[in-house]
Order: C-alpha cells, then structure tokens, then sequence
C-alpha cells in the first residue's frame, strides 16, 4: 500500500492552478532541496512525496492542457504508484547528461543501476543496508540489456529495524555500481534530509 493517493480534489483546475503556480512552485523547490541528492559526477536521486507529485500532475496536466476528470485521473494513476508506503522509500533516479557524449559514455555503461543504489545505516556490525528496487510498472519500459534509461524510479523496502536505525544515523547513500566506482563512498545524509525521510517512512 501508498501513502494516502492524490485524488481529483487535489488537482486544482488550471485557472486556479495558475493563480497559485508561482508560490506552489518555490515550495516544491524548497522542500526538494532536502530530497535530492547528488552522488559522483551524474546520478542524482530526487526522494518523492505527495507534494512532488501533486506538482508533477499539475505541471503535466498545465503542459498538454488537459481538462477532463479522465485525463487527470491517467495521470494520477501514474504517478500515484510512485508514492512511498510507511516503511519505505520511493525516488526518481536521474542520470544528468546533457550532451550525446555524455549519452554514449554513461548509458552503455550504467545498466542496471536502477538496482545499485545503496542506503549505509548506522556504523560497525549493527549497520544495516537498504538496497534499491526498480518501481515495478515503469521496469519493462526502462530496462535494457545493452543501453539503460536516464530516469529511472526507485523503491527503497526497510525493516521496522531498519527504519528506527534511519532515524538514528548516520547514513550513507552510495551506488555500488562496477561501472560507477565515483558512487563510492557516497554521501553522508544530513541530519535536516534525514529527518525529512523518516516522516516518510512513518507514514506522515
């Protein structure tokens, strides 16, 4: 199970979207910022929520004009399975390439990790490791055998151990991919994101 699913009612139509886009806009900016993370030179992973995909409804149902109940709802449909459930992660993957070298160096080489994301939690032999897990839907459309995607979405399972650890510290979010050796050691969350993703796990 999600966390509780955007629904109709909080898609706002788009004159009053329009109304509120701009200061809707630095909110999500701002509570992104405690989301994304950046490891190495191009996986960046954005950690999901309602917020971030109520704006990404918006934003879609602004770009392609949609109006109807029906249209809004195939998108909520979409983006609702990238909701985090209590007890677990959900986030965007993004491999940032901005040019067609970038594109063939990266691409060939990183398949598979959508699977090579790794969460550290606490030190020494009570440490605790939480891998990756590709969002079900969306893994036949993006994996490849030769060539992956630049975006991918990601599920992080934790234990109730695991979660109260989380919530302790520290906690390092590596790529422990062979073609990605500047994914390791990773990156020390800081106490401010960490106590960020532990509403989600909570449910909250």
């Amino acid at each position: 199970m999600t966390a509780l699913p955007l629904t109709l009612d909080d898609i706002a139509d788009q004159r009053a979207y329009e109304r509120e886009r701009d200061s809707f806009r630095q909110a999500v900016i701002s509570h992104k910022k405690l989301r994304r993370v950046t490891v190495g030179p191009v996986v960046t992973l954005t950690f999901e929520s309602r917020m971030t995909m109520r704006f990404q409804v918006q934003e879609m149902a602004r770009a392609e004009r949609m109006t109807t109940d029906e249209q809004i709802q195939r998108e909520l449909d979409v983006y609702n399975r990238l909701l985090p459930a209590p007890g677990e992660l959900s986030a965007t993957l993004f491999l940032e390439l901005t040019t067609e070298e970038g594109l063939r160096t990266w691409l060939p080489r990183l398949v598979g990790v959508e699977r090579s994301v790794v969460l550290e939690i606490g030190e020494g032999p009570t440490r605790h490791v939480v891998r990756s897990v590709p969002e079900e839907e969306h893994e036949t459309q993006l994996t490849r055998e030769e060539v992956t995607s630049a975006v991918h979405y990601v599920r992080f399972p934790f234990t109730p151990a695991e979660v109260a650890a989380f919530e302790a510290g520290p906690v390092t979010l590596l790529i422990d991919h062979t073609g990605y050796p500047d994914g390791s050691p990773g990156v020390v969350l800081s106490d401010a994101t960490r106590a960020e993703l532990s509403r989600d796990l909570a449910g909250e």
